[in-house]
């Protein structure tokens, strides 16, 4: 039986019971050229696998069933927690070892210059004490400071908005963890840059 587990604006995300797949379906655009939107659609779908292929070698990350078809991507399912639904339900101490491992994490994927491009809690399950990253379809390569920094920037966003309570002490462990990667002096200091641009827009 195949169910859909999620839907957005991009693709349909949907759980192939019998099999323990997941598959992530993108969605036509019907405002496009056919011939277009087929285009866009393979090569989005070709370079996310790509990514995931990469990703899945160095952290934890789904590893990609062989291309079947040009917009779907087959890809184990992880059964686990969802963070974003999760994190705020462990002790402070437990949060707090999560963030500092997602920082460790997230420096191995900027150390190998892979940006995810959507770092949020919504897009991580914790299985026992394994952090799993899902979710590349913003992703790219990269090897910039700029895009490291932003990357950091949307998780800390992200914490702030969802896991408000402790999203401070939560977002320093993460700095801890992330001091592994070669580059975090520079990364962190542009992030500070970053986010001084993103409050100069609000008050425009």
């Amino acid at each position: 039986m195949i169910k859909l587990i999620q839907q957005g604006a991009e693709a349909k995300i949907l759980l192939d019971e019998k099999n323990n797949l997941v598959i992530k379906d993108r969605i036509q655009k019907s405002y496009r050229i056919k011939e277009i939107d087929e285009k866009i659609r393979k090569q989005r779908t070709k370079a996310e696998k790509k990514l995931l292929e990469k990703a899945c070698k160095i952290i934890n990350a789904p590893n990609p069933l062989p291309l079947e078809d040009f917009d779907k991507i087959k890809m184990p399912f992880i059964k686990g927690k969802k963070l974003s639904e999760n994190l705020d339900l462990f002790p402070l101490k437990k949060q707090k070892e999560i963030l500092k491992t997602i920082g460790e994490e997230i420096a191995k994927l900027h150390d190998t210059e892979i940006i995810h491009g959507d770092l949020t809690t919504s897009n991580m399950i914790l299985v026992e004490d394994k952090i799993f990253f899902i979710d590349f379809g913003l992703g790219y390569i990269s090897n910039k400071i700029e895009d490291k920094a932003v990357d950091l920037h949307l998780l800390k966003h992200a914490l702030e908005a969802r896991h408000f309570k402790n999203w401070k002490i939560l977002f320093t462990e993460f700095e801890k963890g992330y001091k592994n990667n070669k580059d975090s002096k520079k990364i962190l200091e542009r992030l500070i840059a970053v986010e001084k641009r993103g409050r100069y827009k609000e008050h425009d």
